[in-house]
């Protein structure tokens, strides 16, 4: 089972082009065995939470909290490594602020 806070190894889909490549993901939740992920990118130029490779990634990278998708579970390959708690407040934080606006 995924847990929350799961760096992934997943076939995912590109957002400007049909073509499903292996990615690195960042497990936000998996319900019936669908798994809500954000992307993550070696492209340091693109915004979002840094990751770096003291925190176990291949490369320094970004978590892109603005490419958020659900994969199903069979799309996941292997668990790369689990988020500290620090990052995960991190990332919970900002998702929490960009949902702000839902607030009633």
């Amino acid at each position: 089972m995924l847990s929350s806070g799961d760096v992934v190894l997943a076939r995912v889909q590109f957002t400007d082009t049909l073509e499903i490549k292996k990615r690195p993901a960042l497990v936000l939740f998996e319900e019936f065995d669908n798994v809500v992920v954000a992307g993550i990118t070696s492209n340091l130029k693109m915004k979002g939470i840094p990751l770096s490779k003291k925190e176990g990634a291949i490369k320094d990278s970004v978590i892109k909290l603005n490419y958020i998708f659900t994969i199903s579970k069979a799309m996941v390959y292997k668990i790369l490594f689990h988020l500290s708690k620090e990052k995960k407040a991190i990332v919970f934080n900002e998702l929490t602020k960009r949902l702000g606006a839902l607030k009633v």
